[in-house]
């Protein structure tokens, strides 16, 4: 069954994740969607040093919000930062140097923002795909503590900062490789078995992907959403990828196609008439789940995902100084 999704996965992005899907799907777009100013609202983005996320921080800052990039890399971050000013004229973009690996320094960092600023829009776009198996100083297997922890401890410890706002927003950057993953509840840290990144990776994509629909029956007042870029040329891809990068690298998508569906999600009225916990592709909900993938998990699997979570959250947050 494996070899069934991969496949059809793998049909799938050819035809609809590449550039010329892309370009095929946005003939369909309506460009006033995404044609509003934001001056005055505020949006977060994780990741936002290059890649997607630099692309999503751009679209936002040059439509007048403001935007706090959190970074991990200081260096390559005031760089980032630089560019997005003098490309766009916006001055508030404001840097936050923070390890989304790092729980304990997700916790801090979350709970200072809240005493110094607002926040109407959450992006989680930070992540990684780590090939062999790496434990963190905290002992988590890196890509889990990345992906999916880091993604639940940064969003639920700015919740009570985003129910404050009217039309508040959290969007989380997936994937496509989730749709050959089915939660695995039981092996959250990929200690088991043969190490494969890639499919740990995917599996951190499906995490995500129940996550959202976990938050979007909790917190009504929240418009959450997930998505898939498509395949982009971005940074990571480069890196994280190379031989996949070299046979496709012709018909990839541009960041700023990779990023297109998570500008809109942030900022047109059109996603939020759509309902909250929803997956997307090229501004349209798609399927979480392949015909005959055997993907489906259930509801306790989800819960228990989420007790899970709340427990590492907690445990660091009780570690966490100040």
């Amino acid at each position: 069954m494996s070899w069934y999704r991969n496949t059809v996965w793998f049909v799938k992005g050819l035809r609809e994740y590449t550039r010329s899907g892309y370009e095929s799907a946005s003939k369909h777009f309506n460009p006033a969607d995404v044609e509003v100013n934001v001056a005055g609202r505020s949006f977060l983005v994780t990741g936002a040093n290059s890649g997607i996320g630099k692309a999503t921080a751009t679209e936002i800052a040059r439509r007048g919000g403001t935007v706090h990039l959190v970074c991990r890399n200081k260096e390559r971050a005031e760089v980032a930062k630089g560019e997005i000013v003098t490309e766009t004229g916006n001055q508030n973009i404001f840097l936050h140097i923070v390890d989304i690996s790092n729980p304990r320094e997700i916790w801090r960092f979350a709970e200072k923002f809240k005493n110094e600023h607002k926040l109407n829009v959450l992006i989680n776009n930070a992540g990684c795909m780590v090939h062999n198996r790496e434990l963190t100083g905290d002992g988590l297997e890196k890509n889990f503590a990345t992906n999916t922890l880091g993604t639940y401890i940064l969003t639920t410890a700015l919740l009570p900062l985003l129910e404050k706002e009217a039309d508040a927003r959290v969007i989380t950057v997936s994937s496509g490789g989730m749709l050959v993953q089915k939660l695995n509840v039981s092996d959250l840290q990929s200690g088991s078995g043969t190490f494969d990144g890639t499919m740990v990776y995917a599996q951190n994509k499906r995490q995500q992907v129940v996550l959202t629909e976990q938050w979007a029956k909790a917190h009504r007042n929240i418009h959450f959403s997930v998505m898939h870029p498509g395949w982009a040329d971005t940074p990571a891809v480069r890196s994280a990828m190379p031989d996949f990068y070299q046979k496709m690298k012709n018909s990839l998508r541009t960041e700023a196609q990779g990023a297109d569906t998570v500008v809109w999600l942030a900022i047109s009225s059109e996603a939020t008439k759509l309902p909250s916990g929803l997956f997307f592709q090229d501004r349209q909900p798609v399927p979480t789940h392949l015909p005959l993938a055997s993907t489906h998990s259930p509801p306790e699997d989800e819960e228990k995902l989420m007790e899970v979570l709340e427990e590492f959250s907690q445990k660091f947050k009780s570690t966490s100084p100040g």
